[in-house]
């Protein structure tokens, strides 16, 4: 029973994990990056698609990307989801086959900006992380108090739940340190 709790808390803090290191590749850096578009939603036919699924997106330069729909006819609705997306800081060019977007360089002042932004997905990655110790320390102390396992077992298995709570935070803000030295890299 403690080994599936301690289990599950460790697949839920990685895909946590990995939720927040996506996030970080929404967010521009000074490069071109075909992830900032990774949740953007188009309205196809009525419902909503990922871009990712409606296109190829390539980076031919550093600070230009070329999205190449599948379907043509989705071209007018990929270019209105491409305006109505926060943050891009370009107007994307379309050339009723392609669409073109151009990023202009980043000023000191927009990169901060990015850089507060990111932290704040940071941390909303290590809320997320202390509320999946939280959940699996409550059923810990539910076995422990239904007789399922004797107190030194979860003892041991609240220890290694802060590890891994640890090791995971720890990778967060690893990975929140190379998005801001990637951002503030002029």
């Amino acid at each position: 029973m403690i080994a599936e709790i301690l289990a599950e808390a460790t697949n839920k803090m990685d895909k946590a994990l990995e939720s927040t290191k996506d996030d970080f590749a929404s967010v521009r850096t000074g490069r071109a990056n075909p992830g900032m578009f990774q949740k953007v939603m188009v309205d196809y036919y009525g419902t909503p698609t990922p871009l990712t699924q409606l296109c190829g997106i390539q980076n031919p330069e550093a600070r230009s990307l070329i999205i190449n729909p599948y379907d043509r006819t989705a071209l007018p609705a990929i270019e209105r989801a491409l305006m109505a997306m926060p943050n891009l800081g370009a107007q994307p060019n379309n050339d009723g086959e392609i669409i073109r977007i151009n990023l202009p360089e980043l000023t000191e002042e927009r990169r901060k900006e990015y850089v507060k932004l990111t932290r704040d997905k940071a941390e909303h990655g290590r809320v997320s992380v202390r509320g999946i110790r939280r959940i699996a320390k409550e059923a810990l102390e539910a076995v422990k108090k239904d007789g399922g396992a004797g107190e030194d077992e979860v003892d041991r298995a609240e220890k290694e739940l802060e590890a891994l709570t640890k090791a995971h935070t720890d990778k967060i803000d690893d990975a929140l340190k190379n998005k801001e030295a990637e951002l503030l890299e002029v």
